[in-house]
């Protein structure tokens, strides 16, 4: 499909935050030096949790597999750097809830474990490549982690014709994928054509916001290349929502309750494809990532190739530190990324934003009661009714709730922000779909 049908296609509702991304879009990815411990987090996928399969005391090198997937939606976990296996404990989760972790004790040598030998993908079976993957451990890097092997694997009735990456980055403040894209856009071009390999596939797209024109020039100029269509999109948040990105792409819409692989498409981060290309052509499992360290407190923000297992604290130490006290400091973006209550909250695989804000980015206030304006209902991009969904909320009815299909949410907080008398729109959501799936298990 053309560049200029792509621009055209708008998803309904959608808002206009300020983007914030020059904060850190120029500055170019930094390698962090090796630290001298790890805190590598249990936690770093949707789904079961991996297990440990080191104990205290044991050396491991770089690469080497230190947690086994705990079911088939789980991801195995692979060691940092070389070292020593300091202790298997806990460490604050993001969410308020400790997290299983493996502390490796760096030995400074950064002795590297070659678990895996490089494969030429245009000549390996799909299922090789597929298994790679798996045996990486890579997860969704946008945000989501869902492990990348289970959404490379849909069932056969489900016939996959479209591989989509998402290049759109449309939450505020972020510019980790912006900057893979200026500066390895082979490595993303590359694993595009592995997962379609693997998927069967042959179109492609990678839609990127048209905030990023430098992006859309150098993916672009690949294009003929790689056989990979590119296409510029509208900025308008939440753009990288997978099914408002598969409309503006391909004009299909996901039906509620249905997901991509229902209408031919999977989705995938630009991130996650540059992991799909490192795992199989260079045998190199996911230990670490590019994540943005930036807001307004922040002295130097910027873009760092961070280890997984890096705690926030020495991610901001590298930024400079901060020139003021934050209020607030986010995994992830302002609409989307969970607000943190520890420093010791470490960067993990899907890790890509630590955001501090201070006071002249932060609003306080106390919500009123929902004046019926509709301005929630104009705004979201699933046509939801979050502001009457929030009242039921209040009442403690789930099942009307759930009746309002509070269960499509996609927890973008476009409502939220929309909102005139700042209502917590998008966590009633939240609550609405947990208490929803509660009554759902105990009616099994």
């Amino acid at each position: 499909m053309s560049m200029e049908s792509a621009k055209a296609r708008k998803f309904d509702g959608g808002v206009h935050p300020h983007d914030m991304k020059s904060l850190s879009s120029s500055k170019a990815v930094q390698t962090v030096p090796l630290l001298e411990k790890y805190n590598v987090s249990l936690a770093q996928n949707i789904g079961a949790p991996p297990r440990p399969i080191v104990k205290k005391g044991d050396l491991v090198r770089k690469y080497q597999q230190i947690a086994e997937p705990g079911g088939f939606v789980s991801a195995p976990i692979h060691s940092p750097t070389s070292g020593s296996v300091a202790d298997i404990s806990e460490i604050p989760g993001p969410f308020g809830v400790p997290c299983p972790c493996v502390v490796i004790a760096a030995d400074g040598k950064d002795e590297a474990l070659s678990p895996f030998s490089p494969m030429n993908w245009e000549s390996e079976e799909p299922d090789k490549l597929k298994e790679r993957i798996g045996q990486a451990g890579i997860v969704g890097m946008g945000g989501a982690a869902f492990p990348t092997l289970v959404k490379l694997s849909p069932p056969p009735d489900k016939k996959i014709d479209t591989l989509i990456l998402n290049g759109a980055e449309c939450e505020p403040y972020l510019t980790a994928d912006h900057r893979l894209m200026l500066e390895n856009p082979d490595a993303i071009m590359t694993g595009a054509l592995i997962l379609a390999k693997v998927l069967g596939v042959k179109r492609i797209f990678v839609g990127i916001e048209q905030n990023k024109p430098d992006a859309i020039e150098k993916l672009s100029a690949l294009s003929g290349k790689y056989g990979i269509g590119v296409s510029g999109l509208r900025v308008m948040y939440p753009q990288g929502a997978e099914k408002q990105l598969i409309y503006a792409l391909t004009g299909r819409k996901v039906p509620a309750g249905a997901l991509p692989m229902d209408v031919g498409c999977v989705v995938q981060n630009v991130a996650t494809a540059a992991a799909v290309k490192e795992a199989v052509c260079d045998g190199i499992p996911l230990v670490e990532r590019i994540t943005t360290v930036t807001g307004g407190p922040i002295k130097n923000p910027g873009n760092w190739r961070f280890r997984i297992g890096t705690p926030v604290a020495k991610a901001i130490e590298l930024a400079g530190g901060v020139s003021s006290d934050p209020l607030k400091i986010i995994l992830g973006g302002p609409m989307m990324g969970v607000s943190i209550y520890s420093l010791d909250v470490t960067v993990a695989k899907n890790g890509s934003g630590i955001l501090l804000m201070g006071a002249s980015e932060i609003s306080q206030y106390i919500s009123d009661p929902c004046i019926r304006c509709g301005k929630c209902i104009d705004v979201c991009p699933m046509s939801l009714m979050a502001g009457p969904i929030s009242v039921m909320v209040e009442s403690e009815r789930f099942d009307l709730a759930e009746a309002e299909h509070a269960m499509d949410c996609i927890e973008c907080g476009t409502c939220a922000f929309a909102c005139p008398a700042k209502r917590p729109l998008v966590q009633h959501l939240k609550r609405a779909k947990f208490e929803i799936n509660a009554l759902r298990r105990k009616k099994r």
